[in-house]
């Protein structure tokens, strides 16, 4: 596999575009002034204290990859999708009009994991559906629908990338069914965010209150919201699945502005129209933004939820969405080294991990003493089972931020502290 810069480069894999529904469109009810509820499942129990190291669970998992709007067949789990690409919706456009223009918020984070032995989802749903809305957006080739959340009463609202990519026109529907216009403030291709906001924000705008997603752990209840092929105010649960699982989604067109991600994943259903929505605990805090799903190889990409779906850490979403509604630009993280898939043996034991081929001169790495040869196998307490699986985790970080790398160096596992530095 060809090395590249902080992240590996994955071999070509035949694209197939996420296909369209067939048919004629079909009118749907006016939006609920709530979302709607389900009945409340039991909390799942605590799992065991876990290991220091978090993620997927089991070493060498080959990162995940998807791409904005088309998918690759050739992947881990059969591929994955980002939600919404260009469509012809399934519901009438929009057709009030008011303004719009992107920006960032949010409130302070609060821990996410749940200590309710019961959810009430329907008071949750009820709580959340205020901070979530349906966005459409019209481009030069068509239209796209998604979700996104409310970070603060200025209109600012945090949503997927590949949603409002190209927009021409930004419409924002929120729960009371009253539509409104907006701007795209700034956008991250690398991590799949973007910030648009309202250009006349009403008095009632409530933003979502964010949890800490370090705090998130496998079994915790969660609750999908969003606007799934049109159907605004859905809401679906679930638990988390895994944490830290490496998803990689290419560029629609070369490869370029790839988006690695080290996500939450989540048997809660999640289907074309729910990208840029939240993924919310127990106590309804946001943890998460959904942004993917996974599809079977030989399958009509289609067919929606498998069980499979994933959203970036509210941790990174609100870091990025902080910057953007700033200035409209974001500072990433960098380590400064090529890597690529890797293992070592020793002894008895087979070290899976990103070994470095390659290590940028007057760098953070260089500045801790990385070398070629070094198998990066855990970042702070995150298993690191591939290239992919650092570069998610690192763009996740803030610059300036330091951690310890765990390598493991000829025969030897030792531990390396890092100042992560600015990518060029």
């Amino acid at each position: 596999m060809t090395p590249m810069q902080d992240h590996p480069e994955q071999t070509p894999n035949p694209w197939e575009p996420f296909g369209s529904p067939t048919g004629p469109s079909t009118p749907l009810a006016p939006a609920q002034d709530t979302a709607q509820s389900t009945t409340a499942p039991s909390a799942p129990p605590r799992p065991p204290s876990q290991p220091a190291r978090r993620g997927p669970g089991w070493g060498g998992v080959s990162a995940l990859v998807l791409t904005g709007m088309l998918l690759s067949s050739g992947a881990t789990l059969g591929g994955v999708i980002a939600y919404d690409q260009i469509i012809e919706p399934l519901t009438a456009a929009p057709t009030q009009e008011e303004s719009p223009e992107p920006s960032t918020g949010g409130t302070d984070a609060e821990p996410a994991s749940s200590t309710t032995p019961l959810a009430d989802w329907s008071e949750v749903a009820e709580q959340v559906a205020p901070s979530a809305v349906a966005i459409g957006v019209r481009t030069s080739t068509g239209t796209s629908q998604g979700t996104g959340v409310v970070l603060a009463v200025d209109g600012s609202i945090l949503t997927n990338n590949h949603v409002v990519a190209g927009a021409q026109q930004v419409n924002v529907t929120l729960a009371d069914g009253l539509t409104y216009t907006a701007g795209v403030v700034g956008a991250d291709p690398s991590t799949d965010l973007a910030v648009i906001r309202l250009e006349a924000p009403p008095s009632t705008l409530q933003p979502a209150t964010f949890g800490d997603s370090e705090l998130v752990e496998v079994g915790d209840p969660v609750m999908a919201v969003g606007t799934p092929l049109g159907l605004e105010n859905t809401v679906t649960t679930g638990i988390v699945s895994a944490v830290d699982r490496p998803v990689t989604t290419e560029g629609e067109e070369d490869g370029s502005d790839a988006t690695y991600t080290s996500a939450l994943q989540t048997d809660a259903a999640i289907n074309p129209g729910n990208s840029g929505g939240p993924l919310v605990d127990a106590q309804g805090r946001v943890v998460g933004i959904n942004t993917a799903i996974a599809a079977i190889p030989g399958t009509d990409r289609s067919i929606g939820s498998i069980g499979l779906g994933f959203a970036i850490p509210s941790n990174t979403a609100r870091m990025i969405a902080e910057q953007l509604g700033a200035d409209g630009t974001v500072r990433h993280a960098f380590v400064g080294v090529t890597t690529r898939d890797g293992s070592r043996t020793v002894g008895d034991v087979t070290h899976r991990g990103a070994e470095v081929v390659g290590v940028e001169s007057d760098s953070p790495a260089s500045a801790a003493g990385m070398r070629e040869g070094d198998l990066v196998t855990a970042f702070d307490d995150v298993t690191i089972g591939g290239a992919a699986a650092l570069t998610g985790v690192v763009r996740g970080q803030a610059v300036g931020s330091e951690h310890e790398l765990t390598v493991v160096r000829g025969n030897e596992e030792r531990t390396i502290t890092i100042t992560l530095g600015e990518r060029p």
